[in-house]
C-alpha cells in the first residue's frame, strides 16, 4: 500500500488538532508543526470539515478544531475522508472484481489485504497516536523485526 502526501498530511494535521489544548488552531500552526505545504493544508482541512472530522471558525479567534473527541476518530476515518475507500483495485472494491484463469484466486488476496489494513486502520484513533498507546494488533504487528525491513 502507498500512503499517499495527502492522507500522510491529513493524519498529520488531526494529530496537531487532537493535541491542542487550547480553542481553535490556525491553518499556519498546523502547516508549521508538521511541516506541511499551507495551501495543500488548507484544501485537506476543507475536505476534513466537509465530513464532519473537523470544524472551523474563520477571523482573528479562528481556526479548526476536532469536531468530536480524538478518541472517536479513527486513522482509517482521516484516510477515507481524503482518499476514499481504502484498498480498492483499480477504482472498484475487491470483492466486485472477477479475475479468470490462474488469477482467479486474486480477488482473496486483495480482500486479505484489505483486511489487515482495516485491522490496524481501524483500531487506531487519533487519542491513540497523540499519547502513543497503540492498540495491541499495532503493537504486536510492529514488533516484529520483520515489520521494519524495506522491501
Amino acid at each position: 500500500m502507498r500512503v499517499s502526501a495527502k492522507a500522510d498530511y491529513a493524519v498529520r494535521a488531526a494529530a496537531e488538532l487532537a493535541a491542542a489544548e487550547e480553542g481553535p488552531v490556525k491553518g499556519e500552526r498546523l502547516a508549521e508543526a508538521q511541516d506541511i505545504p499551507l495551501q495543500f493544508l488548507e484544501h485537506i482541512l476543507l475536505e476534513l470539515k466537509h465530513v464532519g472530522i473537523v470544524r472551523a471558525r474563520r477571523g482573528a479567534k479562528g481556526g479548526y478544531w476536532l469536531a468530536k473527541p480524538a478518541n472517536e476518530i479513527t486513522i482509517a476515518d482521516i484516510v477515507r475522508a481524503v482518499e476514499g475507500p481504502i484498498a480498492h483495485v483499480q477504482s472498484d472494491p475487491p470483492e466486485m472484481i472477477e479475475y479468470r484463469g490462474n488469477a482467479e484466486h486474486l480477488k482473496e488476496v486483495w480482500i486479505a489485504v484489505r483486511a489487515n489494513l482495516r485491522a490496524v486502520l481501524e483500531h487506531v484513533t487519533l487519542a491513540d497516536l497523540v499519547s502513543g498507546e497503540m492498540p495491541a494488533v499495532v503493537e504486536e504487528l510492529a514488533a516484529s523485526p520483520d515489520a521494519w525491513a524495506p522491501r
